[in-house]
């Protein structure tokens, strides 16, 4: 606040400043002029007296006559004005460029943009100007974006919602119609479609109010020390089913055997355990997930390996944006939400980490890297 009031205050003495030098130096130009116009005017008059010119305006002018004294007067004002006025000239057109562009933006012209000269009043007025056009701008952006997210999460959550909300219904239809009752074998096939079908849309709403409340700072942060070796270790174990019904082997290595670091347990809990479930649904093919912990100073590292389906390289870069699936994503039936790396990317990104991801024929590599001491409020307050 001070500092703005004392740029205030020196844009007024700069004005003030270069007003007066202007003054000054018109002063000085009707001086001269005057000086000049009597000077010549009486040597004039002298000579025509010597002459002996018969001139009523020569006469007057020898004698001092008021009504020249006002001519004096007059020439010398008007001296002054026209150089006061081309003085001021580049200011007037400065100002007039101002005008015209506060119009356009009145109009809606958002690309208008004013010339910064000098350094004065004008010219941090003009700067103040394309602030004030660029923030315009930016909001305005802000709000198309949220209009399009918010079109297209309603678009992917009706489309994602009503695929096995549609195969619920049918074969539950199935199971309730009048006609002859099905065999007992048909008929727990059938329940079990059902089930899945019930698990995948309460997985779709979970990522789906999960997304929104990380997204739109719904969740406060609850920082604890969390061991982020045991926390590994635990959600791997808990994955034991989903490794066995695919196949897979896993694998926890850390150049630690403990590593206490200040986080949200219950997000990170949530960051890996998608990583991890992220690497099981994809990593099939493989047959093995590998999780590497290492320290390094004042960071951790993180990656979960998987050895499955290669990502294209021209995709890495949307990986972790909502609703996006790789293509191998979309023609199988992995229950994939396209929400769950989004959830990653905000999590990572509430503790202040950071989040990598490379694909090639030596695995598929996630790169989770969080500070051992993370501070909520310097984070969010710089």
């Amino acid at each position: 606040m001070k500092s703005r009031q004392k740029g205030r205050s020196d844009l007024r003495y700069r004005f003030r400043t270069r007003v007066i030098a202007n003054i000054l130096y018109s002063s000085l130009i009707a001086c001269l002029v005057e000086f000049f116009l009597v000077m010549n005017t009486s040597l004039l008059s002298e000579y025509a007296q010597k002459a002996q010119w018969d001139s009523a305006l020569f006469a007057r002018i020898g004698q001092s006559d008021p009504a020249i004294m006002v001519g004096y007067v007059l020439v010398g004002v008007m001296a002054f004005s026209v150089t006061f006025l081309l003085l001021q000239e580049k200011s007037i057109a400065y100002i007039d460029k101002i005008s015209n562009a506060v119009r356009n933006i009145s109009e809606g012209d958002l690309n208008t943009r004013v010339e910064i000269i000098g350094d004065d009043e004008f010219s941090s007025m003009a700067e103040n100007l394309n602030k004030m056009v660029d923030e315009i701008r930016r909001l305005m952006d802000k709000e198309r974006e949220a209009e399009r997210t918010k079109n297209e999460l309603i678009t992917n959550v009706a489309h994602d919602l009503r695929t096995p909300l549609t195969s619920i219904i049918g074969y539950l239809e199935l199971l309730s119609a009048k006609t002859a009752p099905l065999p007992p074998e048909q008929q727990k096939k059938y329940l079990d479609i059902a089930y899945s079908k019930s698990k995948r849309l309460e997985k779709l709403i979970e990522d789906l109010f999960g997304f929104t409340k990380l997204n739109y700072g719904k969740i406060s942060m609850q920082v604890t020390k969390v061991d982020i070796v045991k926390l590994l270790g635990q959600l791997l174990e808990e994955s034991y089913p989903s490794f066995a019904n695919k196949g897979l082997s896993y694998e926890l290595q850390s150049n630690v055997p403990a590593k206490i670091i200040t986080a949200d347990g219950n997000l990170l809990a949530r960051l890996f355990d998608n990583l991890i479930n992220n690497a099981i649904k994809y990593g099939a093919e493989g047959k093995r997930i590998l999780v590497k912990v290492k320290e390094a100073g004042e960071l951790v590292y993180v990656s979960v390996t998987n050895y499955g389906y290669v990502i294209p390289e021209d995709e890495l870069p949307m990986i972790f944006d909502k609703f996006y699936r790789v293509e191998h994503s979309r023609s199988t039936n992995t229950g994939g939400t396209g929400l769950g790396l989004a959830i990653v990317k905000n999590i990572v990104d509430m503790h202040g980490g950071e989040i990598t991801v490379r694909s090639d024929l030596n695995g598929t590599v996630f790169m989770v890297v969080l500070k051992t001491d993370f501070d909520i409020a310097r984070e969010n307050f710089g």
